[in-house]
């Protein structure tokens, strides 16, 4: 790994993902997500998994992270689906254990949530590809607690920086690290004129009320 600072790793990654569509931003045509919420913007992290460069970029970018806050780690994890890639080639670039954490249990065989080898006590850092609500990785938090592991942080490639996503950290005392928050990505935008002002703009009035700024699906 190199000595680059953390801010080139963001723009670079700001870069691709907007190249590959990884990250469309379209103010005119709002997506609708899962919830059903109308967005501007849609993230799909699983684009990055198509050259080894991405993939390389975001651990290392993770790697930096860790080394910055001097974190120390023992175990990553994965959240599942999308967080197990990640936290693939960080644990392999770590050379540590890996474990991923399923949403719920499993109704059959020993009925594991988290599959891998996790020794109580073990030191875990928490990957997620993309943090808006927060809802999935904090389950994920809470489950290697549950199974008397040490998780004080998580990181993760995309982060909106939601309030709802920052107080349901706090609460859960776990610190998010992000290789891209949201308002990273738009100066990137802008700078590069990937977006235009008026674009800009309208962005900006939706990150000020996000989940009230469309209307949701009926």
């Amino acid at each position: 790994m190199d000595n680059k600072p953390l801010i080139s790793y963001s723009k670079e990654l700001a870069g691709i993902a907007l190249k590959i569509g990884a990250i469309k931003i379209s103010p005119e045509h709002p997506f609708t997500w899962a919830s059903g919420y109308k967005m501007p913007i849609y993230n799909d992290n699983r684009l990055l998994l198509g050259k080894a460069g991405y993939r390389t970029l975001v651990a290392e970018g993770f790697q930096a992270i860790l080394k910055a806050e001097r974190i120390e780690a023992d175990v990553v994890a994965g959240t599942a689906t999308a967080g197990i890639p990640p936290a693939t080639t960080l644990a392999n670039l770590l050379q540590t254990p890996l474990i991923y954490v399923r949403g719920a249990a499993k109704t059959h065989g020993m009925q594991n949530q988290i599959e891998g080898v996790l020794q109580k006590k073990q030191k875990v850092i928490v990957i997620e590809d993309l943090i808006s609500t927060g809802d999935s990785v904090i389950k994920t938090v809470q489950a290697v607690r549950d199974a008397e592991g040490v998780v004080d942080h998580c990181l993760c490639i995309f982060n909106y920086g939601f309030e709802k996503a920052k107080a349901m950290f706090q609460q859960s005392h776990c610190r998010v690290h992000s290789l891209l928050t949201y308002p990273t990505l738009i100066d990137y935008a802008i700078e590069t004129g990937f977006i235009t002002a008026e674009q800009a703009r309208v962005l900006d009035s939706w990150y000020q009320n996000p989940f009230e700024w469309g209307n949701r699906n009926p």
